[in-house]
């Protein structure tokens, strides 16, 4: 039976759906790859359990890049079965949104603790290891920074223990050698870890307003979805 509006309407807004929830999949999975190449980049994070966040982004993002497609096939071909199983997928991962958020506030001290151990055996090996002498290096250019907490870590760490003298990505202008018998004048002296605390808590209202975004697509497509299961259930005919 052909139906005037409400279930031809319903078809129409799934397919507008799952276009834009394509394209929240793909912000999901561009944020993700951007988080952790940030925390690869700056942050000497690879092996910290904290990393697995983005990655879990990353995920959500490949599956629902994948499940707009299938939802669109389950509206045109009117398939209860693909339909509710698009549904299901859907509640399953606003769910697993909604625990990544609240572990993520939960954790939050625990990762920069986890920020700051890296750091530190990151220092323990400067000059041992060409990555983390690389990594450190990048870190203090980027952040202008020098040190975990502050300056002085490079007197309790690394190889210049009991030395006047940090690594020369510590200098404000940077030049071979600069880090040996510096002033404080010539070098940064707040510590890494809080500075980069800092621009990850300055990009939290943007990534926040994403998600909000993107958890508001996932209930429309809930809602649209169990209306037009019901319509199929009905025996309509969806025009």
């Amino acid at each position: 039976m052909a139906v005037e509006g409400g279930m031809k309407c319903v078809k129409y807004l799934m397919f507008i759906f799952n276009f834009i929830f394509w394209i929240c999949g793909i912000a999901l999975i561009a944020i993700g790859i951007y988080v952790q190449v940030q925390l690869n980049h700056s942050i000497l994070i690879k092996n910290a359990s904290s990393s697995g966040a983005p990655i879990v982004i990353i995920a959500v993002g490949v599956v629902i890049f994948f499940i707009s497609f299938f939802g669109c096939c389950g509206a045109v071909k009117e398939n209860y079965c693909m339909v509710t199983t698009f549904a299901v997928i859907l509640v399953l991962i606003f769910l697993v949104e909604i625990a990544a958020a609240i572990a993520g506030y939960v954790l939050k001290d625990k990762v920069r603790s986890a920020f700051n151990e890296v750091f530190v055996q990151g220092m323990d090996d400067y000059n041992r290891t060409k990555e983390a002498t690389d990594s450190i290096d990048v870190a203090q250019r980027d952040f202008g920074c020098c040190g975990a907490n502050n300056y002085t870590d490079w007197t309790t760490h690394g190889p210049y223990k009991d030395k006047i003298h940090v690594p020369d990505s510590c200098c404000k202008n940077e030049t071979r050698n600069c880090g040996t018998n510096f002033n404080l004048a010539s070098i940064h002296t707040n510590g890494c870890v809080e500075e980069i605390y800092a621009k990850i808590k300055s990009n939290i209202g943007i990534i926040a307003g994403v998600a909000l975004g993107i958890a508001f697509f996932e209930i429309l497509g809930i809602i649209f979805a169990c209306c037009l299961m019901k319509g199929i259930r009905s025996g309509y005919e969806v025009m």
